[in-house]
Parts: structure tokens; C-alpha cells; sequence
């Protein structure tokens, strides 16, 4: 594939795209070529975007387990999970595959639009109800509210939504939906990473592994899913170039040239954030958990997950071909912990660690991927694919 036929990826590939879309990709005439200066720019600008989700979604995972409010409480994954995954994101791929096969591109994009106009406002309004506590001041009068939605009743009675909130969370609410209809109109690439910082960070903070062991099983169960659709097979490609949703962070290539209005987009898919980014966060709580002052599992695997994104962009940019980042990032963000536990000896405290025991007593453990409820708290759990699958609780 040559480098103006190149079409975007989902969000395990991160690819150079020339064009203002896949479709005009394709049917471009004329072949863009970035400067040295806008190709640095753009891709600086996305490591930088990646960082921050991973970063601040680990501090955010450390104390958010300590919630009474249901929309804040984790999910955990368990290895049953883990294990599953690779096989329902398979299945989840070719079914979207086929659904762009069978129905017109125009009606399944606009539905699709539509689900994540709702999913991105609800993200975006948890992700700022920190900020907006910060901006308020103590004398703003602050009323507390509950949704409540229930099925059934007495003892079989099923919570389908159960969220609280107040004032404060209701302004997040009307910026996000602000933001919302800007991008349901424009699909403007700055509301695009609005959204898609939000589901990364909600997704980091929100989704936790229970140990070392089914992170491992995930992220190398992740791995061999990346390269098989990637090089294996065209059905992500073909799901790449006609899926539009804001799961993957851009940054445009001619910003220099022309502005907010650029179109030649560089791009970083979520889960190649969110998926090293759950595991980053779980050495960040093994971490604190061993009560030594000491970040050293957290700053290296964050150094590591640098690395492997740095390496991911020489490698498409000097092959001048889309990759799976996760082929990089994977092994450099269980290797360095790895290495480093063994040098320090704590490599069997590592694996024993469980997370799990530090969650609050009423968290529920995820049994499926992904799943959507009406909480912004669950919204970062639909990253490579668009289904709503049954949840169970512990």
C-alpha cells in the first residue's frame, strides 16, 4: 500500500493519513506531503495527548475506588475477562465488518454518531466534574441530586441506572453538550479529541485489572489480535475507512499551512492508550501499596510506554506503512517492569499483588466487554467496538 492510498485505522493502528477523510483519501488526485516541521508537530502533539489520559487516569484509579457513588466505583477485570476479550473484539471487528457490507455506510455512520454524541457529552461531563468543584467556590449553592432506574422489584430488583449528582455536574453537563453538538455538526478534529481524551481517561481510571497476571493475559491476548487483523487480514482496514466515531486522537499535519482548518490528519487509536494505559495505572496501585515513598513501577513502565510509541512512529514513518502500535508498546510495557522487579527482587510480590483487595467492598467485577450504562463512569468501555453486551455483578 503506497503512501497516498493509506486509510485511517481503528483505534488499535496508529497511521499517517492523507486526505480529509478515508473516503477522499482514496480518491485523492493529488498526493499531500507534510513538512518536516508539521509531521513533527502533529506527532509530538499526540504523544503529548496520549500521556495525559495515562497519567492523570492513574492518579485518578488510585483514589477512585474509594467512592460511594456508583458512577465512580471500578470495574474490575478479571482473567476470565482478559482471556475472553481478544475473542469478542475479534468478533465485534468482523461483525462491524459486515454490517458496512451489507448496510449503506451514510445511515450506519449517522447512527453510530448518534451513540457516541450521547456517550462522548456523558464522558466529557465526568471528566471535568474534578475542574468544575476546583472553579466553584464553597459558597455556590450546590443541590445534590440521584437518577434512579430500576427493573423489577423486591429482591430479583435490578439497578439499570443509578447516578448522583449535583449542580456543579449539571454545568459539566451543559459545556459537554455544547461541545457535543460541535462535533454531531462539524466533526471538527479538536471536538474529536475532546471526546476522545475523555473516554481514554475515563476508561484508564475507571477499568481495573485485578492483578500483574491478567494484564499480562490481556495485553499479550491484545497483541496477537492487533497483528493478526492488521497484517493478517483487510477487515480492519475496511472497518477503518468507513467507521467515523471519535475513537482515536488526531492532529493535523498542515496546521502551519492552513490552520484550524487542516484536514491531513496523523493519528493515534484509543485503545493503544487505554489498554497499556490500565496496566500503567495497576503497577501505579502495586506501587502504593508497597508503602515506600517510591513510584519506581509506575515511572518506568510510563517511560516504557514513551518508548514504545517513539519506536511505533519511527517504524511507520521510515516504512512509510500503518502499524499496530500494540506490537511495540506490549512488550515494552510488561518488559520494563519486569526487568526492574527482578533487579529489585520483588518480582513475586509483583504477581501477588492483588488489586481487587484494594476496591471498594460494592464494586462490581466486569464480566463483559465492553458494556455501556448510563453513567459517565462507564462510558470509556466501548474503545474498538460498538455493542452492548449482559453485565454481571459479584
Amino acid at each position: 500500500m503506497s503512501e497516498a492510498e493509506q486509510i485511517p485505522a481503528p483505534a488499535p493502528v496508529l497511521d499517517a493519513l492523507n486526505g480529509t477523510n478515508g473516503t477522499d483519501a482514496l480518491n485523492a488526485t493529488a498526493k499531500f506531503v507534510a513538512t518536516t516541521e508539521g509531521t513533527a508537530l502533529a506527532y509530538g502533539s499526540l504523544v503529548v495527548m496520549a500521556l495525559l489520559p495515562i497519567f492523570f487516569g492513574a492518579l485518578r484509579s488510585v483514589t477512585c475506588s474509594k467512592s460511594k457513588n456508583a458512577s465512580d466505583i471500578p470495574e474490575t477485570i478479571t482473567s476470565r475477562d482478559a482471556a475472553r476479550f481478544p475473542i469478542i473484539a475479534s468478533c465485534t471487528l468482523f461483525g462491524l465488518y459486515l454490517f458496512f457490507k451489507v448496510f449503506s455506510q451514510e445511515y450506519v455512520n449517522l447512527l453510530l454518531s448518534l451513540y457516541f454524541f450521547v456517550l462522548g457529552i456523558l464522558a466529557l461531563s465526568h471528566t471535568m466534574s474534578p475542574l468544575m468543584g476546583r472553579i466553584f467556590p464553597e459558597s455556590f449553592p450546590n443541590k445534590q441530586y440521584q437518577l434512579l432506574f430500576t427493573q423489577c422489584s423486591g429482591e430479583s430488583r435490578q439497578e439499570l441506572l443509578n447516578y448522583e449528582f449535583d449542580t456543579k455536574n449539571l454545568v459539566s453537563l451543559i459545556i459537554s453538550s455544547a461541545v457535543g453538538v460541535w462535533y454531531l455538526l462539524k466533526k471538527h478534529w479538536i471536538a474529536n479529541n475532546l471526546f476522545g481524551l475523555a473516554f481514554a481517561l475515563n476508561g484508564v481510571e475507571l477499568l481495573h485489572l485485578n492483578n500483574v497476571s491478567t494484564g499480562c493475559i490481556l495485553l499479550w491476548g491484545l497483541f496477537v489480535y492487533d497483528v493478526f487483523w492488521v497484517f493478517g487480514t483487510n477487515v480492519m482496514v475496511t472497518v477503518a475507512k468507513s467507521f467515523e466515531a471519535p475513537i482515536k486522537l488526531v492532529f493535523p499535519q498542515d496546521l502551519l499551512e492552513k490552520g484550524l482548518g487542516a484536514s491531513n490528519f496523523a493519528m493515534l487509536g484509543l485503545g493503544d492508550i487505554v489498554i497499556p494505559g490500565i496496566f500503567i495505572a495497576l503497577l501505579l496501585r502495586f506501587d502504593v501499596s508497597l508503602k515506600k515513598n517510591s513510584r519506581t513501577y509506575f515511572y518506568s513502565s510510563f517511560l516504557a510506554y514513551i518508548f514504545g510509541l517513539g519506536l511505533t512512529i519511527f517504524v511507520m514513518h521510515t516504512f512509510k506503512h500503518a502499524q499496530p502500535a500494540l506490537l511495540y508498546l506490549v512488550p515494552a510495557c510488561v518488559g520494563f517492569p519486569v526487568i526492574v522487579a527482578l533487579f529489585k527482587g520483588e518480582l513475586t510480590e509483583m504477581f501477588s499483588y492483588e488489586s481487587s483487595q484494594e476496591v471498594f467492598p460494592g464494586s462490581p467485577r466486569l464480566t463483559s466487554f465492553p458494556t455501556v450504562s448510563g453513567s459517565p463512569a462507564s462510558l470509556a468501555r466501548s474503545m474498538d467496538a460498538v455493542s452492548t453486551l449482559r453485565r454481571d455483578t459479584t
